[in-house]
């Protein structure tokens, strides 16, 4: 699936569609993604701020799905854990900047050689339109080579 494809499928996300979330840019190597989403009635807490599950929810599935489309068939990836930090109230549009480096890929491959599991650990910071960071997600990947890999 090309990137522009999958950037326009995924903006029809239910959830993403319920929650206002918008990937406004997915790099043709998938090794960057970026998302944003504006603050609406529908996605305000009782207090008039970004309701805390659409900011998780806007930056939950890209490090797997990143390193899926990186590393190939002869891996399997899985999200393993996640937590959510609130540093500042998110008001208006806030967005988020996913990367996935070369560095990253080469260790997920490192150290799943030998046919042992690794699970490295990514930050995502979720800004306002000022640059303020409103939450950090910390994500856990689960990965390792596939029982049936093909001997590299």
């Amino acid at each position: 699936m090309t990137a522009s494809r999958f950037r326009r499928l995924i903006n029809w996300y239910a959830p993403y569609l319920g929650a206002g979330v918008r990937v406004s840019h997915v790099a043709d190597d998938f090794r960057h993604v970026r998302v944003e989403m504006p603050l609406r009635w529908y996605n305000r807490n009782y207090v008039g701020t970004h309701f805390g599950g659409s900011l998780y929810s806007m930056v939950d599935p890209f490090h797997m799905l990143m390193a899926i489309h990186a590393l190939g068939r002869d891996y399997v990836v899985w999200d393993r854990s996640s937590s959510i930090e609130f540093v500042s109230p998110g008001r208006g549009t806030v967005s988020a900047e996913i990367h996935l480096s070369d560095a990253d890929v080469a260790a997920m491959r490192d150290a799943t050689a030998d046919g042992r599991k690794y699970h490295p650990r990514f930050d995502i910071e979720i800004v306002d339109e000022q640059g303020t960071i409103v939450a950090r997600v910390h994500k856990e990947l689960h990965v390792r080579r596939a029982r049936n890999a093909s001997a590299a």
